[in-house]
């Protein structure tokens, strides 16, 4: 996806084992890396204007004999039974996709989701051309024929017949079906899997025991009942469903006439998991009481500022303590061979271009002391603040936006500085030069 950027596949296992296996990759990469001199950034997005990193959360249901419930199957009862729990995934990305973006919120995803190269921060689910019509069929007990591939008969009149690991895959989307799995694409590089899939798994059991109520209570034949109860959610979810461009203005615009949640940043993400759906639903799975719940919600909240914080403070010491200095080098180096070549030649239009040259050196600088001023007096005013969601808000408003104009006017000065004056590496190099 970008220079210098690699990925790892892992193999399939149980959840508990990945996770622990994913962490202690990540720990491995960092130390191997500082062996060889490297680092290894695990960043969502550490170059501007280069695509940054993610993970991708593959994620299924296996039954006590190993049998993958995301597998349509031989029997009319086996699909009955993968359609349920499709639907179950489904309907619980519905009803909880707001739970399931706050769980992958953090200030270096915040940077990522959204920003044309990685799903948005809209929570929505693809399944892909033949499911979607296959739902679609359900809802309006309409019989349809498969595209493709391996043709299972349901075995049911009112339903269509299904194609087996349709593998059509939108690179776009952050919740995706693809054959026997979903995969949840908005995970950070930098964050651990297991809040997201203990999120997935909690959300997911709530719905099988929704769908599952729904059934009994419907009692008769139980295949017969279980399909007069998904067609009923299908007609509820299905604004959930979306198989466009993830990445297109259209569909944030589409996204908004669904009332569809589009959480940008993490203080508008992160008190979703205190709400009191959320927090019912975790205590009433066992998963984590009310207090353990909050105390998760504010000490991420609390290491959101501390992380921008440190970004903003490491940001004013190197531009204020290196890149200013080097740039007013840079600009009595051009004053100087202004009045060199004045005392030579006499003040004529052939030294315009070096006069131009340094009016914008001299304004960059100018700008990006007072842009640091700003930083620093905005800083003062947050760290003052008593309340840690509005001082959340602060930093990721006001404090980001200035780190951002910041950065922009360092790339300028940069852009017109010599390679050897100039007292860090550059983009290229660090890209490009092993």
């Amino acid at each position: 996806m970008a220079p210098s950027q690699f990925e790892v596949a892992p193999i399939f296992e149980e959840a508990n084992l990945a996770v622990d296996h994913n962490q202690i990759l990540m720990e491995t990469l960092r130390k191997v890396a500082i062996k060889h001199k490297l680092a290894a950034l695990l960043h969502e997005k550490p170059f501007a204007g280069i695509n940054g990193s993610g993970k991708h959360l593959n994620w299924s249901l296996l039954d006590d004999r190993g049998g993958n419930l995301f597998n349509p199957g031989n029997t009319p009862g086996d699909n009955i039974q993968f359609l349920i729990f499709l639907v179950a995934t489904i309907r619980a990305v519905y009803y909880h996709g707001d739970i399931l973006r706050a769980s992958v919120a953090c200030a270096g995803n915040d940077h990522r989701l959204g920003a044309n190269e990685a799903p948005p921060a809209i929570i929505s689910v693809f399944l892909g051309a033949q499911l979607s019509r296959i739902l679609d069929d359900i809802e309006n007990s309409v019989v349809s024929s498969a595209a493709n591939g391996a043709i299972i008969d349901l075995g049911i009149s009112t339903l269509p017949v299904l194609s087996k690991d349709s593998t059509d895959r939108n690179r776009t989307s952050p919740f995706a079906f693809t054959g026997n799995k979903f995969e949840f694409r908005a995970v950070g590089s930098s964050q651990s899997i297991s809040f997201p899939a203990t999120v997935l798994n909690t959300i997911v059991a709530e719905s099988l025991d929704a769908l599952g109520e729904k059934i009994r209570k419907k009692g008769g034949e139980v295949k017969q009942a279980a399909l007069d109860v998904l067609r009923e959610e299908i007609g509820v979810i299905k604004s959930i469903l979306f198989m466009g461009d993830n990445y297109s203005k259209e569909w944030e615009n589409e996204a908004r006439r669904r009332g569809l949640p589009n959480k940008k940043t993490t203080p508008e993400s992160l008190p979703d998991l205190i709400t009191p759906k959320a927090l019912e639903l975790f205590e009433k799975y066992g998963v984590l009481s009310h207090v353990e719940l909050t105390s998760r919600y504010h000490i991420r909240i609390e290491r959101y500022t501390k992380e921008i914080d440190i970004e903003a403070m490491t940001l004013y010491t190197i531009v204020q303590n290196q890149v200013i200095p080097a740039a007013i080098k840079q600009q009595n180096d051009i004053a100087s061979s202004i009045l060199s070549v004045i005392n030579v030649l006499g003040d004529n239009p052939d030294l315009n271009a070096q006069k131009e040259h340094l009016r914008l050196l001299t304004s960059l600088i100018s700008a990006c002391q007072s842009l640091l001023n700003d930083l620093m007096r905005k800083r003062d005013a947050a760290v003052a603040m008593d309340d840690e969601e509005k001082k959340a808000a602060y930093y990721g408003s006001e404090i980001k936006k200035l780190i951002n104009e910041i950065r922009i006017c360092v790339d300028t000065i940069e852009h017109y500085s010599d390679d050897e004056r100039w007292p860090l590496p550059k983009y290229w190099e660090m890209l490009f030069i092993s």
